[in-house]
């Protein structure tokens, strides 16, 4: 257990303690944050203005997308929203599933393209968990150090079940496995006294339908993030990233963000990786590509068949029939593109009260305690070819895209790419308060332990800690607004 947490559970030592509390003192003669021009629209000019307080508020499309655009949108989102079945079948634009698979529809994963869950809880429209665990091991030979140095790969795939165990499969087929998920509650008590449990998760996996795995094997839990926003986060410039990052803590502010250095499909060069939870994908398009194959085991033009995780260890599953017709992959470019559009322009909602005292306060609270050394509230972004509404806007994501050191609390342990055990990429905050309006939970973080807000600020630790702290030393009704300008975004 990280023993930073632990610090706070027994009582933040002295120093702490007096250095927090003298920064509440400050905090309490200043003025409230201001409500800084178009903050209240954080996606800028495509910000939606529709459904923003029902089940759909982020299923709508960019503001100013255009009818052409819109007609688009929604041809996406039925792709988006295909059950794919298993090859041959007279559906002959759908078939390709499997053989083994996580979820048989993008939506599935994304439930109303919001965040995903664990396996708690009960949503009967969802015949997946929108949860999954990547597998690796260590590099076990030159060829594999090689591919690793040169980042041609992010992880040597576990050489029985490949890069993800899929728990399902079409008729005739085994599935890989059944991720089993323990939880310790773990009591931590703040400054004023206040005590909050912690879940902390043990993983393990049963039923393994294909012997056993690797001694090494490395797990990474997943939970599937929101897909608001994707457009415009793609649309940041490179250097504006990249200018954010001090991996040598120069500054010497504790914060230390690294750029992911990715495997371009596209491009077929290293570049700048901003999608997923380690930023393992440069572009929306590779990040959806990767989904399709892991995830359902679909092949596309830059993931050929056999797509997903059918290893050598694994004839039957490379031998079933497919989809593809005509030497076209399962999903065609056509629907890949249609897929690409509506993932950048599924929009970020206006926000809610964010004007009010309480929210201002819980802002002014955000910035002074060190939230936004990570959290970096907006950027610009630049041009974007061919969708305009997109271009040059100040948007308001608070992230950074970088890599962040958080500590062995939320540590799995298991390298991707540049991100060693320890780092996450900072996720976006834009549209997290209405996370449970949209998919009915607030199971936070990247394996959703966190089951709320303030869970999830209290497992930061390594660059965060130092925030955490000052939170911990707040007084309820701090930690009441700091929450509510959160829940505002």
């Amino acid at each position: 257990m990280n023993s930073k947490i632990g610090a706070i559970r027994f009582g933040l030592i002295s120093a702490l303690i007096a250095g927090a509390c003298g920064l509440v003192a400050a905090q309490s003669g200043t003025r409230l944050a201001k409500l800084e021009a178009g903050e209240e629209r954080p996606g800028g000019a495509a910000t939606t203005n529709r459904a923003t307080k029902t089940r759909n508020a982020f299923s709508q499309h960019s503001a100013g997308i255009g009818f052409e655009g819109e007609s688009r949108f929604k041809v996406g989102n039925a792709i988006f929203r295909k059950i794919w079945v298993s090859a041959p079948a007279s559906t002959k634009s759908s078939d390709g599933l499997g053989p083994i698979y996580n979820a048989r529809a993008c939506q599935h994963c994304h439930l109303k393209d919001g965040r995903g869950h664990t396996p708690a809880g009960n949503w009967p429209d969802d015949d997946a968990v929108s949860m999954f665990l990547r597998l690796s091991i260590p590099p076990q030979t030159e060829e594999q150090k090689r591919l690793l140095a040169e980042r041609r790969t992010n992880v040597i795939p576990e050489p029985t079940y490949g890069g993800q165990l899929q728990d399902l499969s079409i008729q005739g087929h085994a599935g890989e496995g059944r991720m089993h998920i323990e939880y310790e509650d773990v009591p931590v008590e703040l400054g004023d006294g206040t005590v909050v449990s912690l879940r902390r998760p043990t993983y393990s996996v049963t039923d393994l339908g294909y012997g056993p795995m690797h001694p090494e094997t490395m797990f990474s839990p997943r939970v599937a993030p929101p897909m608001i926003g994707l457009g415009l986060l793609e649309a940041i410039p490179e250097a504006a990233i990249r200018a954010n990052a001090d991996p040598l803590d120069e500054n010497g502010d504790g914060i230390s963000g690294r750029t992911s250095e990715v495997w371009s499909n596209e491009n077929q060069q290293v570049t700048l990786g901003r999608f997923g939870w380690k930023a393992g994908n440069p572009t929306v398009r590779q990040q959806s590509s990767d989904a399709f194959a892991g995830d359902m085991g679909l092949s596309t033009r830059m993931f050929a068949r056999p797509a997903g995780d059918c290893t050598q260890a694994q004839e039957k599953c490379r031998a079933a029939p497919t989809g593809e017709q005509n030497g076209k992959p399962e999903v065609t470019k056509q629907m890949l593109d249609l897929v690409i559009f509506y993932s950048q322009n599924l929009a970020v909602p206006k926000r809610r009260n964010p004007a009010s005292p309480q929210v201002l306060q819980g802002k002014q609270l955000f910035n002074s305690i060190g939230c936004v050394a990570c959290h970096i509230p907006t950027f610009k972004t630049g041009p974007i070819n061919g969708q305009p509404h997109l271009s040059n806007q100040r948007i308001w994501p608070y992230t950074d895209l970088l890599l962040h050191d958080m500590g062995e609390g939320l540590a799995d342990n298991r390298p991707e790419g540049v991100a060693n055990g320890r780092e996450w990429r900072t996720p976006p905050l834009w549209g997290i308060g209405l996370t449970h309006t949209v998919s009915g939970h607030t199971f936070f973080l990247h394996d959703g332990r966190a089951r709320g807000i303030e869970e999830a600020i209290l497992w930061h630790g390594g660059e965060a800690a130092a925030a955490r702290d000052s939170y911990a030393a707040l007084s309820k009704k701090e930690r009441d607004a700091l929450v509510a300008f959160i829940n505002s975004l």
